[in-house]
């Protein structure tokens, strides 16, 4: 069924390989293709050179060319990253097609970016595995990637969970099979001190290890709000045997990133936005985050036969945040006085991951199957408190910080939850001459206990257990010049984790989708091209709410997203890449507390261009590479109730890259070039500015 590589590419990869090993322009060149399989394609998780990747992990888990793949899938190679200057996940989704990447502003703390009109917050992976936790995936080291992708529409037929709109998966970094590093250091306006270095080792033949760690000392706007993170990543590959190889993947993360605690939304409507983008409106006696993140998994693939195969992934995270922050009133009545209130959250979670698949291929008269059956458990145990308090009010013409004066908690609630999830499910991918489908079917369960409390409601017991079944049709023809229209329809179901702002138990979320699409693989270059049309719906969708100045989840009802997306990447031979996308999105809440609002942060129209150029060797100014982009953000409702809105906003960044020596190279990375002011979001907590104009200059050692 895999579409056979063709041999141009073949001949360009090898040429890659020998150049690599001389002057690397990334990462992703530094890459050990060993025997290609021409009818299977490369590794998925596998360094990408360029911007166009053909294969993806997420959507199928049997490495199925993208091109074959019934559903939109982007992915984002670790050159694209590089070359963006990336060091939040947001950061590297401004051009994905389908994708509001910073829907709050960098927040520090977590990545919160929609997929179709829906928050991915909890809708994040890493290495195929969910990174679960209640209040939203805490941010990951971006430097420690390979790739991202991001899977668009209901995947729960393969991993069990994820809100309709999509998922995000996080690919890190592997050992490969040829010896290479890079050490590096940068500085940046607003202050981005870091220090980071990658380092591959083959040890042996059947042994090599990789070391990824990063130092980075960073500022907002915000110049009060300072966020320090040490990462420490290893990675090995042992190939015990000619059909077995055992991957180690573990991790460490501490840092301590603080939000800004927002603005009031009276004061937006002033004419001061430089000033209350750079406003501190909580205190530095009081403000507290410390944050530890640690992640042990394995990959291990044993080939029973040149058919068959077993595949397992396990990863045991741990994780422990004390935080404490402020959030403020929306209402200032004199235009100086902001009321605001401090927040105490500390956390204590442990997750479990485990999928076990087998794989394989059999023939039933003129149709090849590529057939998967698997199992994925999931155990995740938190402790957690979060407690509000009153505080001064602060003056916003003269702020002084001196101690907030916070009070005794006037809202306490404390969880001791468990989940446990298991599900089994099972995937045919046909090939039939040019014609493709695909049957996929899945049954969870899932089990939540412990118990909720507040200091109003006292203890309340959480005993509940959901199960269902979800599945997946495609079908689509893929012609010799590479184009391939497709049909798909595909349903989700995911257990939300906890109460609501109320204290009852959240129910099951659940959608369906119908997409319809065109894919396009050029022969005569290196790109890659899609177009799709989709429509879908969810029922108790979970969204953030402030009643009564307490901050909760409330289940809204019914949701309806439709729209079109566009996007294409490009390498050319002679030095250009690109990388572009617009969407189009009507995203409706039809039934529940606001039918016929918009969805919180899901704008009707996103567009983006990235452009990079690479100047050919013959030239006179060879080794500068030049790139930049431009990202519209349009129109956006910042809460359910669409009582605060957000004007729409074009961004535009710009890149220069120098190699001083064969080894050596510099670059600059500069966001929001004309230092753009605008309100990201505004909601019931307050309003938060996007970015000002971010500087960040790197200096690199490869070899």
């Amino acid at each position: 069924m895999k579409q056979t590589v063709r041999l141009s590419l073949l001949a360009s990869a090898s040429l890659l390989v020998l150049a690599s090993a001389a002057a690397a322009q990334s990462t992703a060149d530094l890459m050990y293709l060993g025997e290609l399989d021409l009818e299977s394609g490369y590794d998925p998780s596998a360094p990408v050179p360029g911007y166009v990747a053909t294969t993806a992990q997420t959507a199928t888990k049997t490495g199925t060319p993208i091109l074959e793949t019934q559903q939109s899938v982007s992915v984002i190679t670790g050159e694209q990253i590089e070359d963006q200057g990336a060091t939040t996940l947001g950061d590297t989704l401004g051009f994905t097609a389908g994708v509001l990447a910073q829907p709050f502003g960098t927040d520090p703390r977590f990545d919160s970016p929609s997929i179709r009109g829906f928050s991915a917050n909890n809708a994040q992976y890493l290495n195929g595995l969910r990174i679960l936790r209640d209040f939203g995936a805490p941010s990951f080291e971006i430097y420690s990637l390979e790739r991202i992708e991001v899977l668009r529409g209901p995947s729960s037929v393969l991993y069990g969970s994820g809100n309709p709109g999509g998922i995000i998966n996080q690919v890190q970094k592997r050992a490969q099979r040829l010896s290479f590093g890079e050490v590096g250091v940068g500085v940046g306006d607003p202050k981005a001190t870091e220090g980071f270095v990658d380092f591959n080792h083959v040890f042996s033949d059947k042994f090599s290890a990789r070391l990824t760690t990063v130092v980075r000392d960073s500022q907002e706007d915000i110049a009060e709000l300072e966020t320090t993170r040490k990462y420490l990543g290893l990675a090995t590959r042992w190939d015990v045997t000619d059909a077995t190889v055992l991957q180690f993947l573990g991790s460490w993360q501490k840092d301590d990133p603080i939000t800004p605690a927002g603005v009031p939304f009276d004061l937006t409507l002033t004419e001061q936005g430089k000033d209350l983008r750079e406003f501190y409106a909580g205190d530095p006696n009081d403000d507290r985050s410390d944050r530890e993140t640690l992640n042990l998994g394995f990959e291990l693939r044993h080939e029973f036969s040149n058919d068959w195969a077993l595949d397992a992934g396990f990863r045991y995270q741990k994780f422990d945040w004390d935080y404490s922050g402020f959030y403020v009133d929306n209402a200032v009545p004199d235009g100086d006085t902001i009321t605001r209130g401090g927040i105490n959250q500390v956390e204590d979670s442990t997750t479990l991951n485990l999928d076990t698949r087998i794989t394989g291929s059999a023939q039933t008269g003129a149709v090849t199957h590529d057939l998967l059956v698997g199992v994925d458990l999931r155990h995740y145990d938190i402790e957690d408190s979060t407690e509000f308090m009153f505080a001064d009010p602060i003056s916003f013409d003269t702020p002084v910080y001196n101690g907030a004066n916070l009070t005794a908690p006037w809202f306490i609630q404390s969880n001791d939850l468990e989940l446990e999830q298991m599900g089994i499910y099972a995937q045919d991918e046909m090939s039939l001459g040019n014609w493709r489908g695909s049957l996929a079917l899945r049954h969870d369960w899932a089990d939540q206990s412990g118990t909720t409390f507040t200091n109003f409601a006292g203890a309340s017991p959480v005993d509940q257990s959901d199960e269902a079944t979800t599945y997946r049709l495609g079908l689509s023809y893929v012609t010799d010049q590479g184009v391939a229209p497709y049909l798909s329809y595909a349903t989700s179901f995911d257990p939300e984790i906890g109460v609501d702002i109320a204290g009852n138990t959240l129910d099951p979320t659940e959608g369906k989708q119908w997409e319809v699409g065109v894919k396009y693989q050029p022969l005569g270059f290196n790109g890659f091209f899609s177009i799709a049309l989709f429509d879908l719906e969810q029922t108790n969708l979970s969204t953030t709410v402030t009643e009564g100045g307490i901050t909760g989840i409330r289940q809204i009802g019914t949701v309806r997203s439709q729209g079109l997306e566009i996007e294409g990447t490009v390498d050319l031979e002679n030095g250009w890449s690109l990388r572009g996308a617009y969407t189009y999105n009507e995203a409706e809440q039809r039934r529940g507390d606001n039918p016929g609002n918009d969805l919180p942060n899901a704008p009707q129209h996103n567009a983006s261009l990235w452009v990079s150029y690479e100047f050919a060797n013959t030239s006179a100014l060879d080794g500068l590479q030049l790139g930049g982009g431009v990202r519209y953000i349009g129109e956006r409702f910042g809460d359910a109730a669409n009582l605060f809105k957000s004007e729409d906003v074009t961004l535009l960044d710009l890149r220069a890259a120098y190699e001083i020596t064969e080894n050596t190279h510099f670059s600059v990375n500069v966001t929001n070039l004309t230092d753009e002011v605008y309100v990201a979001n505004c909601g019931g907590f307050g309003c938060f500015y996007g970015d000002g104009r971010t500087v960040q200059a790197r200096l690199t050692y490869k070899w």
